[in-house]
């Protein structure tokens, strides 16, 4: 399955996944569901006992798990379940009380609302509709080849020498259809013609088909979506072998899938969450800015200088991160402070904390074998073990750092060992942790409640997290941690990062895809190594990532050399500049963020997300609206010129006021200390000075800008409360208010070509004071 360049040397990845066996010319194995009837029909579920076409009688389920949500399941026991159960449940299907099954000649209708299945005897096919009965997605039967050969596995299983290897689905995929989602994925935004593999790799970077997080769930341009509760390596053929066929192959003990009515795809992530978890709101200072000591050897003073070297500078920041080297070289992860490069971490953290700095520190769940932990684990059979019982010592670091043990958390034992380690850290002032790591678990492997490697190996990484949330949470009273790798459900734990990507223009671009994917997958908060992760980046491409990072959802500098800016003293000051427009842009990124958290779309939004309707929409990966009024395009030519797409409406360059009518491509050049960013016409931003630091309180008095001078509203959230800012033009006259704890002090009028400039302006009822700024209008309230 993986994709190996002939004549290129590369590395074997200690977890890569098991192999499916191939069926020899002429083998028999194929056992579709040919026909079936009806064993029970009501409260929302139907009951069918399948006839395959390999005389295999089969259990099939199709009911109403929620309002616009059908799950379809076949197995050979009725009650199956997935393997990765046995560890943890990935989806938790609710009902629909309007739910009705009605049964017909030879037809059976589950209607769920905003989705109705009609599921058709004989021959068996499944075709569902919406409420309207437009079709969404149909079975597909089998495709031919001019042979006779079967081109695809339609409803069914396969077995090869008598014994079942892998469920599998085929649906019709429409020849304008497209498919977005399945995880950070850093190929095109559009999978079709593209197969997708749900197992989590150490990708190295973001230049292939492997990712850090999978997550079974696609979303079509036709407006519904389809997610498939397994924790085993399921393949998506997206319309890549047969080009009119998704097909979907689940090495499982049954298949057990959701539809997902739309027709938005917010409206999709909202069911999705709704089946899974709902997304974790990071704390407030965590969408400051966050600086890494970077991938070499630290030391206190050394952190301490930074964060002093910070505030001199007047760089915002909130988060201080701790890479690999607060603990001893050579031991990664055994959860213990170098001592003698940290002499006295509690007292340095509490500095740390009184220049506004909280501290992140580096972990995985690997131990290395050289440690002192490793040997008490391995004594208490805290790790991971072969077939033979011994301890598996895993080569997790790839022949670079030594191998080591890897904890075995469905053991509670080992649980509670891992817990004992990492609170202590928390409790001397730690705020939280990159939990790095997590592919590693090798196929082989078993586990102490019995599972296989293969079995645990994608779930595992929500097992880590799900304990390393939970003793932050109980310490810190927050749920963030700093995830690389993730699986289904994996929005509980916020926020993620992009991995170890290359220092290219080219591994910036499909960062970005990489990001719009997983938020397509519901994931609104995702970050990525600004500056790029291997090697040391170039003066313009370290600016170029910076200002991507500072429109990202949270935005982290870390690196396997120095991401500070007076490290890049050409760029330095127009770096600073990039993260002074995050931190003035804090309320209205704030907001967005809390509204991606309450409805699980993506705060940095694919503009299909917006724009649905529109086809272009579905291929646009290298721009973004970063909420709803903001669009992003970050440079991604060196030349420092680009393309960029433009959905429904106007948008205001943010740099010129030029007004640009939409739906419609613009060449764009800009100057290196500017990035590519344009304004929804009429958007009321809200916005405040940039101090050195987020924090935690409520924003202090704010300036709200307006994108037109015409009317508009914004609500603005904090943890203070709601504020809803209404601004209605009226005339020559404009007036704004505000409903909620938020003080607004001035409205500015931005530059926008053909803006409307009142004669007068009030604030909540106080008649404003005008006077033109640096060539903008400018209303403040007197002063008292």
């Amino acid at each position: 399955m993986i994709y190996r360049p002939p004549l290129v040397p590369h590395e074997t990845f200690v977890a890569d996944p098991p192999e499916l066996p191939v069926r020899a010319p002429g083998e028999q194995g194929l056992s579709a569901i040919a026909r079936a009837e009806v064993l029970a029909a009501g409260a929302g579920e139907l009951s069918l006992k399948a006839e395959s076409s390999a005389g295999e009688t089969l259990f099939a389920r199709v009911a109403a798990a929620g309002e616009g949500i059908v799950r379809v399941r076949l197995s050979a026991e009725p009650e199956a379940s997935s393997r990765s159960a046995a560890a943890i449940s990935l989806v938790h299907p609710g009902s629909f009380t309007d739910t009705a099954v009605t049964v017909a000649e030879g037809r059976v209708r589950v209607n769920a609302g905003a989705l109705v299945a009609e599921v058709t005897l004989d021959p068996f096919r499944i075709v569902f509709t919406d409420a309207a009965g437009r079709v969404l997605l149909a079975q597909n039967r089998g495709e031919a080849d001019i042979s006779g050969r079967q081109r695809n596995l339609p409803f069914g299983r396969s077995l090869v020498d008598g014994v079942p290897v892998a469920y599998h689905e085929s649906f019709d995929a429409r020849a304008d259809e497209r498919f977005v989602g399945l995880g950070e994925r850093f190929s095109t935004l559009d999978k079709r013609g593209q197969r997708a593999l749900m197992w989590n790799f150490d990708a190295f970077g973001g230049e292939s088909d492997r990712a850090y997080k999978n997550v079974p769930l696609y979303l079509s341009s036709r407006g519904y979506g389809v997610l498939v509760d397994s924790g085993m390596p399921v393949e998506f053929d997206l319309a890549q072998s047969t080009h009119s066929v998704v097909q979907i192959l689940v090495p499982d003990d049954l298949v057990d899938y959701y539809v997902l009515a739309g027709p938005t795809p917010g409206q999709v992530l909202d069911r999705y969450n709704a089946l899974t978890s709902r997304p974790s709101l990071p704390p407030k200072w965590a969408f400051g800015t966050w600086v890494s000591s970077g991938f070499y050897v630290d030391t206190q003073e050394q952190v301490l200088a930074r964060a002093r070297r910070l505030r001199a500078d007047r760089i915002p920041a909130d988060v201080l991160h701790l890479d690999c080297y607060w603990q001893v070289a050579g031991n990664w992860s055994d959860f213990r402070w170098d001592e003698e490069n940290f002499p006295d971490p509690r007292g340095m953290l509490a500095e740390l904390a009184e220049l506004g700095f909280k501290v992140c520190l580096w972990i995985n769940p690997y131990v290395s074998a050289r440690s002192p932990v490793f040997a008490e684990g391995a004594e208490a059979g805290y790790f991971l073990r072969r077939a033979d019982g011994e301890t598996y010592v895993a080569d997790v670091w790839h022949g670079n750092y030594n191998a080591g043990g890897i904890i075995d958390f469905t053991n509670p034992a080992a649980c509670d060992w891992y817990r004992g380690m990492v609170r202590p850290l928390l409790e001397q002032g730690v705020a939280a942790f990159k939990t790095d790591f997590a592919e590693g678990v090798p196929a082989d492997a078993v586990a102490s409640n019995g599972m296989t490697g293969a079995e645990l190996h994608n779930v595992y990484t929500l097992l880590y997290n799900d304990i390393t949330v939970e003793v932050t949470r109980e310490v810190n009273g927050h749920e963030l941690v700093w995830a690389r790798s993730s699986y289904l459900g994996g929005q509980r734990h916020s926020a993620q990062w992009s991995g170890d990507v290359n220092t290219t223009f080219a591994s910036l671009g499909s960062t970005i895809r990489g990001g719009l994917s997983h938020g397509l997958s519901g994931v609104p908060f995702w970050s990525h190594d600004a500056g790029g992760f291997t090697g040391r980046p170039a003066d313009d491409l370290y600016l170029r990532w910076a200002q991507f990072g500072a429109l990202s959802p949270l935005v982290r500098f870390h690196g396997t050399t120095s991401r500070l800016p007076w490290d890049f003293p050409a760029v330095a000051d127009a770096v600073a500049d990039a993260i002074r427009l995050r931190y003035e842009l804090m309320p209205y990124l704030y907001s967005a963020a809390v509204e991606s958290a309450r409805t699980g779309e993506p705060m940095m939004r694919a503009l299909l997300v917006d724009s649905p309707a529109d086809p272009a929409a579905w291929g646009e990966d290298l721009a973004y609206r970063l909420g709803r009024d903001l669009l992003v395009a970050p440079m991604t030519d060196p030349d420092g010129t680009r393309q960029v797409y433009l959905p429904d409406g106007d948008w205001v360059d943010y740099w010129t006021g030029r007004v640009h009518h939409g739906r419609r491509h613009v060449s764009v050049s800009v100057p290196l200390e500017r990035i590519p960013l344009f304004v929804r016409h009429g958007a009321v931003i809200p916005t405040v000075e940039a101090g050195d630091h987020v924090g935690d309180g409520p924003f202090g008095p704010l300036t709200v800008v307006t994108w037109g001078g015409a009317s508009g509203r914004f609500g603005l959230r904090d943890v203070g409360g709601d504020t809803e800012i209404t601004v209605t033009s009226a005339g020559a006259h404009l007036d704004l208010r505000t409903s909620g704890p938020a003080e607004v002090r001035r409205l500015v009028f931005a530059r926008v070509d053909g803006g409307q400039r009142p004669a007068s302006v009030s604030l909540n009822g106080s008649e404003a004071v005008l006077e033109v700024t640096e060539g903008l209008l400018v209303a403040s309230l007197p002063q008292r």
